[in-house]
C-alpha cells in the first residue's frame, strides 16, 4: 500500500480481533519505522513502552475506563518522552560532526530548552505525535489497524509503567486487526475553515 492510500484508509479502530497475534517481526517493523520520525536536534526523545504482560494490560484497561482495545489489540504501546534528553550527553545525537559544529549545536539546544519547562514538554509532545502518526501509517501499510488513545488516567498508567519523573506520557497506541469495519468517516470541514494563505484574514 502506498503512502497516500495508507493516509486515506487509516481510521481509529475501537474493536480488535483478540485472536490475532502480531509477529515479533511485525512489531519490530512498526517500532523501527517510528524511530525514523523526526525530532528536534535529532535528540530522539520519544520512548516506546511495549506492554506485553497480560495482568498489566488489565490494570491499564481499568485506568482507561474499560476500553476494550487495550486488551483486544495485539500490540499496546505507551508513547512517552524524556523531557531532559537535551541534557543527556547530547554529542551522541550528531555522530562524527566537526567539534566546532558539535559545540555550536549543543549550545543552541541548551539555549532553546534550558529556560522553559513548557518548551521541553511541548517538544516531547511534538516528537511523540510525529512518531504516533508514523506508527499508524506503518500499521495501515501492513494491512493492520490502530487506535491512538488519550482517554485514560495518565497518573495511574505512569505509576504502572514506572515512568521516570523527568518523562511524560503523550498517548497510548493500540495496533492489531480490526474486528469489524469502522463506521463511515465523519465529514471534513470545508477548506476555507482550515487552509489560509499568508495568514488569517
Amino acid at each position: 500500500m502506498n503512502t497516500l492510500d495508507a493516509i486515506k484508509k487509516r481510521r481509529a479502530v475501537k474493536s480488535f480481533d483478540s485472536g490475532y497475534i502480531m509477529s515479533e517481526q511485525a512489531v519490530n517493523q512498526i517500532l523501527s519505522m517510528a524511530r525514523l520520525s523526526p525530532t528536534a536536534y535529532n535528540q530522539q526523545n520519544y520512548r516506546f513502552v511495549v506492554i506485553k504482560n497480560p495482568e498489566l494490560k488489565q490494570k491499564i484497561k481499568q485506568a482507561a475506563h474499560g476500553q476494550q482495545q487495550v486488551t483486544e489489540a495485539s500490540l499496546l504501546i505507551v508513547l512517552c518522552a524524556d523531557t531532559k534528553s537535551w541534557q543527556r550527553d547530547s554529542d551522541k545525537y550528531w555522530g562524527n560532526l566537526d567539534q566546532d559544529l558539535m559545540t555550536s549545536k549543543r549550545q543552541s539546544m541548551e539555549r532553546y530548552y534550558q529556560s522553559s519547562e513548557l518548551t521541553q514538554r511541548d517538544e516531547a509532545m511534538r516528537s511523540c505525535a510525529l512518531a504516533a502518526q508514523t506508527m499508524m501509517l506503518t500499521a495501515k501499510a501492513m494491512s493492520l489497524d490502530s487506535c491512538p488513545m488519550i482517554g485514560f488516567d495518565f497518573e495511574t498508567v505512569a505509576a504502572l509503567i514506572n515512568l521516570p519523573k523527568d518523562h511524560v506520557i503523550s498517548m497510548m497506541m493500540a495496533i492489531g486487526k480490526a474486528k469489524e469495519l469502522p463506521k463511515a468517516r465523519f465529514p471534513q470541514l470545508p477548506d476555507e475553515q482550515i487552509i489560509f494563505t499568508d495568514g488569517f484574514q
